[in-house]
């Protein structure tokens, strides 16, 4: 697969120029066990040198996952929902942690989830919740911080630093897969372009450079052009001018996104 990255690279020597650093994460959703794509996903962050956020669903997670995340210290699990399963009724789109429930019943997941994941990974586990299909009410995320959690991760680039009170909010901003088309990998010059744009606006501070850039993936459904692309991405991003950004523990004092961690 032969890509034209010159938008890319062009506007990554901008930054150069300009002394600019860029906080870059990446956040894989739907683990749930150690399967042959895992490992794949493992390997290519050792290759990268470059943590992964590993979003696990709790209500499905196998106890495998435990001592394979402690063994693979560059696997870093989040709280990805509960069950990842959609309460919406039919005519609206997807959402697991949206008001389609009372909203105790959707806090004790919440918490649930939280709870379980803790057990099983215990002080590894970073206190960031992750909807899934990236939508929360607004009402939802203000309890989040009761329960514990201090990070809330969605998509698109963030309009406040805080979603609520006591709780930051750190998206992603870029999923290579085509889900509403072929789920296979989207227009790849497209998405060079987008990754390009949506840093050529952190650059001339038309949005916040201080949230970390978010690379999205999704290991249990990647083919061989997602996989590629994503490695292509990533390294060309960490050639440039960019910093590894990775959440902190629930007992540690937040860095700055702008300093290596």
């Amino acid at each position: 697969m032969h890509l034209d990255w010159y938008p890319l690279q062009d506007e990554l020597k901008r930054w150069r120029s300009d002394g600019l650093n860029l906080p870059l994460w990446w956040r894989d959703d739907d683990a749930v066990s150690v399967t042959p794509q895992l490992k794949r996903l493992t390997a290519l962050s050792d290759r990268l040198r470059l943590p992964v956020h590993l979003a696990v669903i709790p209500q499905n997670v196998g106890t495998d996952l435990g001592t394979y995340v402690f063994d693979n210290p560059t696997l870093i699990p989040v709280v990805h929902g509960w069950a990842h399963q959609n309460h919406a009724p039919p005519d609206e789109k997807k959402a697991e942690f949206r008001l389609h429930r009372p909203i105790e019943t959707i806090m004790a997941d919440a918490e649930a989830g939280l709870k379980r994941l803790q057990g099983m990974f215990g002080n590894n586990l970073r206190p960031m919740f992750v909807p899934p299909w990236n939508r929360i009410a607004p009402e939802v995320a203000a309890r989040l911080p009761h329960l514990g959690y201090r990070i809330l991760s969605t998509a698109t680039p963030r309009h406040t630093k805080l979603a609520a009170p006591g709780l930051e909010q750190v998206n992603t901003h870029l999923d290579p897969i085509d889900w509403h088309g072929t789920r296979g990998l989207a227009e790849p010059g497209s998405l060079i372009a987008q990754t390009a744009q949506l840093l050529r606006e952190r650059r001339t501070q038309r949005s916040d450079n201080t949230e970390p850039f978010g690379v999205l993936t999704h290991h249990l459904v990647h083919d061989q052009d997602i996989w590629t692309f994503t490695h292509d991405l990533l390294h060309r991003l960490l050639d440039g001018p960019c910093i590894a950004w990775t959440a902190p523990l629930a007992h540690q004092k937040k860095e700055s996104p702008n300093e290596p961690t």
